[in-house]
Order: structure tokens, then sequence, then C-alpha cells
């Protein structure tokens, strides 16, 4: 299986910026969803569970501002990095967005290039292992460039669905994730895997980190999910 490929969310009223938008984040291999309304963007958001939220302040209905504050009022969805894209270029403007929580504010016009270098930005800090970033957690190294795993200096060999749930698990050691919140990450949301699949997969990862050696590192937590440290 391919690697997946980080989610954004574009919510955009005006469809052939939609497009615009949506056809550049393709071309950078992002998996770019669409919605044209906040009401809609709302549903999906909670559907999709996407990485990035491209989000126009003036939209139909449920606005920008509005669709923003929800979601950052939602604890499973409030680590969601959110981009604000507004005509509203008042500096008033620009702090109220960022006060209700969006992680960055772009006005109009802009330049496309630019706009898809702070997605790049804020996945860098949101989900480094989707942009080729160096994570580590204590002695475990994983390279998501080169696709190669140190622990205690020895390379380790992992297969692909080994290596994505190390990847997640690294991106936010300490967090407990659920098997279905896995399997979205891991496995995609269009693909039907039964949850005792990642009951396996964890397994390996442990037989594969342990091979180095060391206390492992993957903790099971009960009637939740799977926490690294």
């Amino acid at each position: 299986m391919t690697d997946i490929s980080p989610k954004v969310l574009v919510v955009e009223d005006e469809p052939s910026q939609l497009e615009v938008l949506a056809y550049n984040l393709e071309a950078e291999g992002f998996d770019a969803i669409r919605a044209s309304d906040g009401s809609e963007a709302l549903l999906l958001v909670r559907e999709e569970a996407p990485d990035v939220i491209l989000l126009d302040w003036m939209l139909p209905g449920t606005s920008g501002i509005e669709v923003c504050r929800q979601i950052k009022m939602t604890p499973e969805l409030k680590s969601i990095p959110i981009i604000m894209i507004s005509a509203r270029s008042e500096e008033v403007d620009k702090i109220r967005g960022l006060e209700t929580g969006a992680d960055d504010y772009v006005s109009k016009p802009y330049s496309v290039l630019e706009l898809i270098a702070r997605v790049k930005a804020q996945l860098r800090r949101s989900r480094p292992g989707t942009v080729g970033e160096r994570l580590s957690f204590r002695d475990i190294t994983l390279d998501a460039e080169t696709h190669k795993v140190f622990r205690a200096g020895k390379e380790l060999r992992l297969g692909p669905t080994e290596f994505r749930l190390l990847t997640t698990l690294l991106e936010k050691p300490g967090r407990v994730w659920s098997r279905d919140q896995l399997l979205d990450r891991v496995w995609g949301r269009d693909i039907y895997v039964d949850t005792r699949t990642v009951d396996v997969h964890i397994g390996r990862l442990r037989k594969a980190l342990g091979r180095a050696g060391g206390a492992d590192p993957i903790r099971t937590v009960r009637g939740a999910g799977y926490a690294l440290g």
C-alpha cells in the first residue's frame, strides 16, 4: 500500500477558486477535499479528519469565522491547523481571525504557491512525518524521507504498515490513539479493515522495535487504544 497523502479541506464558495486551489494541492501530492459552505465544512471535518483546513472567511450561511470557532471548541478537532483566507486585509480582521483560533491568516489576492508553502509549514508542526521530517523519541529515530528507522543506533526493518504506525505514534508521543483513529490515519477511511488488524500490526511493530533491545515503548491503554511512551 502506498503512503496516504495528507488531507487538506478547502472551504471556498467561489467554484473557480475552489478548483484552482484543489488542483494545485493535488499537483503537490495532497488529497484535496472540497466544501462550498460552512455547514458542509463542519460535516466533512468530522467525516474526513483533514490534516489542514483552508477556510474562506466569507461563506454563505455559517461564516468561516464561526466554522473556525466551532472546530476549535471541539476537543477532538481543535488540533487541526486552520489557515483563514479573507478579502478582509485590515489588521483588526486578521487579529479577530487569529483570536478565534486560526493558525494562520492569508489576505486575498494571494499567491497559490505561498498558500501551499503555508500548508506545508502547518503540516511540519502537526504531522511532520508527512513532509519528510526526522522524528525521534528516546532512542528511536525515524527518517520519513529515506524511510529508515533506527533504535539505539541500530537500523530496523519495518513493513510499510508498521512504518506508518510508528510515524503516527512518533508525531505525538504520549497521545492515546484509538484503534479507529489509527485505522483512519494508517489505512485510510476508504478501506475496510477490522480494528483487530491494528492489534496485529502493533504486535509486529513491538517485535521489530524489541530486536534492538530496550523496554517496550508502546503503551496499551485499556479501553482506549495505544500511545508511545
